[in-house]
């Protein structure tokens, strides 16, 4: 018969052994950085990628929330991170490159195209115009027409000052040689309220926050600022279709590594990305839930993309004479 002493001894070290596996598990796991907190699009992203990862890599990948500034906590917890192919970020395309180019390296803290690697793309989806059903339009010409004859309704609300809605509304008003005046609010929820009840003529957000209103009729989205149709609203032409020239892209949602990380580590996590987003159920969480597009695209289709925003925005932007709050 064992003893309580032996007993306990025995319990003990397996108690240990347990701890000290866990540990190493934890260690050895890879940290998907999110600058925002849980529920929201960019987290969603990470979470269903991350189930499905797990699988390819034979390793935990677990989703850190870094809420903060933007994502520029999320973003300097990535540049502080060992280069060792253990922690990435996901974030939209506003985080690296409008951040970049509105404030100054000492507010920042990290530069975007020094301390990060861009893995993949993993989604897409457009900038859409929503307008009030009280202006009685139904596309983007008769809107132009609506605002030229109404000037007091030339104005457009955003989810915030200093994103891709609110210098894409500043090249819309270029493009129909309109002065359209940027409301802020703070997130497209109360946007969206607001439109529904007609006290904001018109807003410029995702395509996502303003889907299911226009499909049930509460508003009208009279177009897209990217260069085709998007897969998530095939019946909404864009704005080149409709003989207005502005093609303000669509905004995305990306992964970034420290710098210097290993390739061989950049492939792994690419290849698994490239695999996780081409299955069904996560495609039909993307798309029928979420309202985003999956769109992988290779580290180096990534990198071409941010420098080609970085240099379309910042003369925008510069033009504008913005100046964030600090």
């Amino acid at each position: 018969m064992i003893d309580r002493k032996t007993l306990n001894a025995a319990l003990l070290a397996g108690a240990l052994a347990l701890s000290l596996g866990a540990q190493a598990q934890s260690e050895h796991a890879i940290r998907l950085l999110v600058g925002f907190p849980p529920g929201g699009s960019t987290d969603t992203v990470a979470r269903v990628l991350a189930d499905k990862m797990a699988t390819v890599l034979k390793q935990p990948v677990i989703v850190e929330n870094k809420p903060g500034a933007g994502g520029r906590v999320a973003a300097q917890a990535l540049k502080a991170a060992p280069a060792d192919g253990l922690t990435y970020m996901v974030a939209p395309n506003a985080t690296p490159i409008f951040q970049t180019l509105l404030y100054p390296p000492a507010t920042l803290k990290y530069d975007l195209l020094q301390d990060f690697t861009p893995v993949a793309l993993l989604v897409s989806y457009p900038m859409a115009l929503a307008v009030s059903n009280s202006l009685g339009v139904h596309n983007a010409r008769e809107y132009v027409a609506r605002i030229k004859s109404h000037p007091k309704e030339a104005s457009f609300g955003t989810a915030g000052a200093g994103g891709q809605t609110h210098f894409t509304g500043l090249q819309l008003g270029k493009a129909i040689g309109v002065d359209l005046q940027m409301v802020p609010f703070r997130g497209n929820g109360p946007l969206v309220t607001d439109l529904l009840g007609g006290q904001v003529p018109a807003g410029i957000m995702t395509a996502g926050d303003i889907l299911p209103h226009h499909k049930a009729g509460k508003v009208k989205v009279v177009g897209v600022f990217s260069a085709r149709r998007s897969p998530l609203m095939p019946d909404v032409p864009t704005f080149m279709e409709q003989g207005i020239a502005i093609d303000a892209g669509d905004a995305w949602t990306g992964m970034w590594a420290p710098a210097r990380t290993p390739r061989a580590e950049l492939e792994r996590m690419q290849n698994a990305l490239e695999y996780a987003l081409g299955l069904p159920e996560v495609r039909d969480i993307l798309v029928n839930r979420a309202t985003l597009n999956p769109d992988f695209r290779t580290g180096a289709e990534m990198d071409a993309l941010q420098r080609k925003e970085l240099a379309y925005w910042g003369p925008i932007i510069k033009s504008a004479g913005f100046t964030p709050e600090q």
